[in-house]
């Protein structure tokens, strides 16, 4: 198995399946939700040398994506792709070169942000104990795997080589009865859609958030899970394969 990563990957799926997880944790937490309530419009823009570079904005206590930053209210710059995975990391402070008259928002909004996500996706076993907590957590891990899903499909040499054989279409990831998210296949580039699926040509359904939190912890087998109908599969399961050999190479981008 391929176990190498490389930072230029990493550092997209740092922002748009990492940071971009941010969208959900301001949606689902009630203390991110404090941390925007009433804020006034403002944005932060990453910009990646030869990498990445996308726009975090925080208004109308919402938070979204978007890729790009010419419009955003600070811009934080990266010389390279490592520079900007250790903003992850948290070995690298970046220094912003536009927006000092925000910096403020950064040290008492965006960086409590950060933590309270890094809480969820990396929680400790005390934290999981709390069924509250354990479901949010898991929904969190979804919309982030699926971002990344999308991210390492694109820009992986062993991700790019299986979205090769994955024809146009959408695959629908679903947790019966709880959520859903859409990875959509167009010429072999692969989106993530933070949202059910409507028309999925394939689809791979967990039959609780429970079996989904312990597949993507790598606590359970998808083999076993398939076996004992916990995860069913339909349509062009050629896709699913696919995608799930891409999922594999996203929990050695995550464990980074």
């Amino acid at each position: 198995m391929l176990t190498q990563t490389d930072s230029r990957t990493l550092a997209y799926v740092n922002l748009f399946a990492v940071l971009g997880t941010l969208e959900n944790l301001c949606d689902l937490v009630p203390e991110a939700k404090e941390y925007i309530k009433d804020q006034e419009a403002v944005s932060i823009g990453f910009a990646v040398k030869g990498g990445p570079s996308a726009t975090i904005s925080f208004a109308a206590d919402r938070c979204q994506i978007k890729e790009g930053c010419d419009y955003c209210t600070i811009k934080l710059p990266f010389s390279s792709c490592e520079k900007f995975n250790g903003l992850i990391d948290g070995t690298v402070t970046p220094i912003p070169s536009k927006g000092f008259t925000k910096i403020h928002f950064l040290t008492k909004t965006f960086v409590p942000l950060t933590d309270l996500l890094t809480k969820y996706l990396r929680p400790t076993k005390e934290d999981l104990e709390a069924p509250a907590f354990r479901e949010i957590s898991t929904k969190l891990t979804l919309y982030t795997a699926a971002a990344a899903i999308a991210q390492v499909g694109n820009e992986d040499k062993s991700g790019r080589f299986s979205a090769g054989f994955m024809p146009d279409g959408d695959i629908a990831i679903d947790v019966s009865n709880v959520m859903g998210v859409t990875i959509n296949i167009k010429d072999h580039h692969l989106t993530a859609i933070k949202r059910p699926c409507e028309k999925p040509r394939a689809a791979m359904t967990f039959s609780s958030l429970e079996i989904t939190r312990k597949l993507l912890n790598g606590e359970a087998s998808s083999m076993a899970c398939i076996c004992d109908g916990s995860i069913a599969m339909q349509g062009m399961v050629n896709m699913i394969d696919n995608m799930n050999r891409i999922l594999d190479r996203v929990s050695q981008y995550l464990s980074v």
